[in-house]
């Protein structure tokens, strides 16, 4: 299975697999290749989704599909595993973002569709 397939909903408790590589390099988003040593062969690792706040912003004008949704926040969130991935902020108001605020993953679906999220730790 091609490491570009591997990203997948595992619920509240995981953020997704993502692809590590014998060197011990993981890759967000997935890759053919380990962007370290070019190795093909790699395993797939659970992610715990906890993390903390790397950086964010608030979106106060919003795209036609997200206009409701208006303010919200988006994040940078840093996961333990030392990956960060994009998503939204959820259950956490405007002002008590902060930077290194800990955050944990949470799947976040809108018309059968799941996007990555994140809410308090």
């Amino acid at each position: 299975m091609s490491p570009i397939c591997t990203l997948v909903r595992l619920g509240r408790s995981r953020a997704s697999i993502v692809p590590r590589w014998k060197c011990g390099e993981l890759a967000i988003p997935p890759k053919e290749l380990c962007p370290a040593c070019g190795e093909r062969a790699w395993q797939p690792v659970p992610l715990a989704g906890e993390g903390t706040i790397a950086s964010f912003t608030v979106i106060r004008v919003a795209p036609r599909a997200f206009a409701a949704d208006a303010p919200y926040a988006i994040a940078v969130v840093k996961l333990k595993e030392g990956v960060s991935l994009l998503g939204r902020i959820v259950d956490v108001p405007l002002e008590k973002l902060a930077i290194g605020l800990p955050v944990r993953f949470r799947p976040l679906v809108r018309d059968a569709q799941t996007s990555v999220g994140f809410g308090p730790a």
